[in-house]
């Protein structure tokens, strides 16, 4: 275990601004180590570690694999690779994707809390979706302290809210006060993990899918043994995929080691239909244009009968097409964020009838 505590944050849309307040006023001899994950774009070089080196006192800098975690430094992940903790050094990876991005913030919080448990504090800032719960969960199931940013305060609150509902959380604050926090957390000695019983099959299941992430190869790791076997299949690979119950909620992995949220399955799930739904109309249209082609070889042929015909179910084809593009317009990516957002309207729109 580190000898210093170790704090955990995770933000995606919404979050930047709370990590500049955050670290412009933790002082520079703060004894932690922070390690941020934020959801930033694969295909681009990340600047976070240059603003927030500009907005506070602590070094701030991307980790590379082996690399010693060290107090007194602010470490961000680097673009398209997840930030792992063992035994006190980084691992930074290319391990299969975690609620469709890398590096995720569940990975993060899952690796802090095996390796460190009642040292951890984990943080979940503002963000879509709900990447942050089941690791924030696993931090607590751990012995460590969570905190998330009062969700009325968050840009996007979705990420810290779902945590919220799902997770025991120790401390609720917005962001102004979170750099005061941890100063205090920090300060305090660590509690025992007395009132914490962890399942050894539990942990176990832990270091395992921290190991995916490290590395891949679910199959063979044992993920099919991590829960019930679904019909679903992964929006990425099309892998079969186990069901994972942690506490109240329900998550998923597939055999080749992609994970994902209830919430976020669900989005990618309803995603897929309209990339499939574009497919259909993509080879209804060309099997219309080979119908029309041919229809136009026969008239030049003088066959006028097979022409027609030809003809005929071109204009078949095509009204088959304009189906297909009216459900297309009409699908909507599904989740958690959009049933709210329409109940919210609903409800209002029954006051004021």
């Amino acid at each position: 275990m580190l000898t210093q505590r170790l704090v955990v944050i995770g933000t995606s849309a919404g979050g930047m601004q709370p990590l500049m307040d955050l670290v412009a006023g933790l002082p520079a001899d703060f004894p932690a180590s922070i390690c941020i994950v934020m959801h930033i774009p694969a295909y681009a070089p990340s600047s976070l570690p240059a603003i927030l080196g500009r907005a506070g006192k602590l070094p701030v800098s991307h980790p590379v694999s082996g690399e010693a975690v060290l107090p007194s430094h602010i470490y961000c992940a680097p673009p398209d690779h997840h930030l792992l903790i063992e035994d006190g050094h980084f691992l930074v990876s290319k391990g299969p994707k975690e609620n469709r991005v890398r590096p995720a913030v569940d990975t993060l919080f899952r690796s802090a809390a095996c390796s460190e448990g009642p040292n951890v504090i984990g943080v979940v800032l503002s963000g879509l979706l709900d990447d942050g719960t089941s690791g924030l969960w696993t931090i607590k199931h751990f012995g460590g302290t969570t905190v998330v940013q009062d969700p009325h305060d968050a840009e996007y609150d979705s990420m810290p809210r779902s945590a919220a509902t799902q997770v025991q959380i120790d401390h609720t604050v917005p962001a102004r006060d979170l750099a005061a926090l941890l100063i205090r957390l920090t300060a305090e000695p660590v509690k025992a993990l007395s009132r914490v019983e962890i399942d050894e099959d539990h942990k176990k299941r832990v270091a395992t899918e921290i190991s995916i992430a490290s590395s891949g190869h679910a199959f063979r790791k044992g993920v099919m043994a991590f829960g019930k076997v679904t019909p679903q299949t992964c929006p990425e690979c099309g892998g079969i995929l186990v069901q994972i119950r942690e506490g109240g909620f329900t998550r998923y992995r597939c055999h080749t080691g992609h994970a994902y949220s209830g919430d976020t399955l669900l989005v990618s799930v309803t995603e897929s239909i309209e990339d499939k739904l574009w497919r259909t109309m993509r080879a209804l249209e060309e099997a219309s244009m080979l119908l029309e082609d041919t229809s136009r070889d026969y008239e030049q042929a003088g066959n006028l009968r097979l022409a027609r015909q030809y003809a005929q179910a071109a204009t078949q084809m095509e009204d088959r097409t304009r189906l297909i593009f009216e459900n297309v317009t009409r699908n909507r990516s599904l989740s958690t964020e959009h049933f709210e957002y329409e109940a919210h309207f609903e409800q209002e729109a029954n006051q004021n009838g």
